[in-house]
């Protein structure tokens, strides 16, 4: 695996661990303060919804952290492939449904390592 990949996949578990984080554990202070166009008053019914999108978030992060330990290249590639393209997939309907910036934060960084993944 080449070390531009290796580094974005490892970027894109950082930003699904931090989401895990956010979703579940900050999601009625931080949330208000990142989804500035939401009424701050539909965080706190809509807590225990963001933990479970949190934890979705963090078996995305495990399955990225699994790659790297992953030493057979068809296998490695078959489940990176996966994981990047559920993250990408997550970011381009998040995009669509709740933020613009989540394409480029999320969607974006797994397009281009999956690309990276698919030229490899």
């Amino acid at each position: 695996m080449s070390i531009a990949i290796y580094v974005l996949i490892g970027l894109i578990a950082l930003i699904h661990i931090y989401i895990l984080w956010f979703e579940m554990f900050a999601w009625t202070t931080r949330g208000p303060k990142v989804f500035r166009n939401f009424p701050k008053d539909l965080f706190p019914p809509t807590k225990a919804m963001a933990a479970n999108q949190g934890l979705y978030n963090g078996f995305l992060a495990a399955g990225l952290i699994w790659t790297f330990f992953i030493k057979n290249p068809e296998w490695y590639q078959n489940v990176s492939i996966f994981f990047l393209s559920c993250v990408a997939i997550a970011g381009i309907y998040g995009t669509f449904t709740a933020d613009r910036k989540i394409f480029f934060v999320q969607a974006l960084p797994a397009i281009i390592a999956l690309v990276l993944v698919l030229l490899k």
